[in-house]
């Protein structure tokens, strides 16, 4: 998303919420759908950032939370609470978020690379930071949210 980003202005559609005061984004190529909370069931021995599964259309998913996942306080999940499902690698995860906020173009001229460090989430989840107005939005990089070794474990979880 940002190699070319440094010849030309390229428009980037992405997919914002929130997870504590702060604002994500998402590539929304990544997204297959947004979905509110539905009943979610626990899987034993599964890493302590999966909530566990949900059935979406006879597909079982796992779902992740965000907040577990980056270190930030637990909060109870409420009306604006959102599953936003993703294909990594071939496989559907969904992704619980505080809330959603809206669909985004993002021009890469307003488009910086990460920090060493942006709140409590290590470099290695972002794909850069984007300025729009007065909004800092962080660019996750959905392929890296989970790496190998939490991939093959929830795997072996279901």
């Amino acid at each position: 998303m940002m190699e070319q980003a440094q010849h030309e202005n390229v428009i980037y559609q992405v997919v914002g919420f929130k997870l504590g005061g702060e604002e994500f984004v998402l590539d929304i190529l990544k997204v297959q759908e947004i979905i509110r909370l539905v009943e979610i069931t626990p899987v034993p021995n599964a890493p302590l950032f999966v909530e566990g599964v949900i059935n979406l259309r006879g597909k079982v998913i796992p779902v992740i939370s965000l907040r577990k996942r980056f270190g930030f306080n637990e909060k109870e999940k409420d009306s604006q609470t959102r599953i936003i499902v993703l294909e990594i690698e071939n496989k559907l995860v969904g992704f619980v978020v505080d809330l959603v906020t809206e669909v985004l173009r993002l021009p890469s001229s307003m488009v910086e690379p990460p920090p060493p460090l942006i709140s409590r989430i290590g470099s290695e989840y972002l794909k850069g930071v984007g300025k729009l107005e007065d909004r800092l939005l962080i660019i996750l990089d959905a392929d890296k949210i989970l790496n190998f070794e939490e991939k093959k474990a929830i795997e072996k979880s279901f």
